[in-house]
């Protein structure tokens, strides 16, 4: 195992991977290399990414997975890049793949990320009926503002208009200046 990779994957998970990453490849959108995946997540474009395990330097790709757990996208990792290439149909080896749009892949990318977090992908039921009650908790939590607070906030102060010299009140320049007697 790499020393970037955060945990191991079984080789079922390995094979699911690939099988669902031919899948995206023909009726989906993938990004390919560790430079358009690191954007794809970058820009929260991407759904689902796989990193290969088996890069050197090790610093082209272990910056993914980092960033994967900050924009929250599922991420998982392969033994070799050699066969990652061949999986989305490259003659050549392939550092990471990011998918953005799935395809056809949708469960297969499902069933490989609910093995790898261990918990299985909600229903759409359930994901409608939580998106209803998260509105719900937002519109409960947002205060309506009274229209009386709205006219009692202060005017902002005035700037003069250009070429217009601000004139200071008399009080504060003879404070400014110090007294000789």
């Amino acid at each position: 195992m790499a020393t970037f990779a955060k945990f191991e994957v079984s080789d079922e998970v390995v094979q699911k991977t690939y099988e669902a990453l031919q899948q995206a490849r023909q009726k989906g959108t993938i990004r390919k290399g560790a430079n358009e995946a690191t954007k794809s997540v970058e820009r929260g474009m991407a759904k689902f990414v796989v990193v290969a395990t088996d890069v050197i330097p090790q610093e082209v790709v272990m910056h993914i997975p980092i960033l994967c757990e900050q924009k929250g996208i599922p991420f998982t990792y392969v033994p070799s890049k050699t066969d990652l290439g061949k999986s989305i149909g490259m003659s050549v080896s392939c550092a990471a793949v990011a998918v953005e749009n799935e395809g056809e892949a949708k469960a297969s990318i499902a069933e490989v990320v609910s093995k790898i977090t261990g918990i299985a992908a909600p229903k759409k039921e359930e994901k409608k009926s939580e998106g209803a009650e998260q509105k719900a908790e937002k519109k409960e939590k947002k205060p309506k503002k009274a229209k009386a607070e709205k006219a009692e906030a202060p005017a902002a102060p005035t700037v003069p208009a250009e070429g217009a010299k601000a004139e200071a009140p008399a009080e504060a320049h003879a404070e400014a200046e110090p007294k000789s007697e």
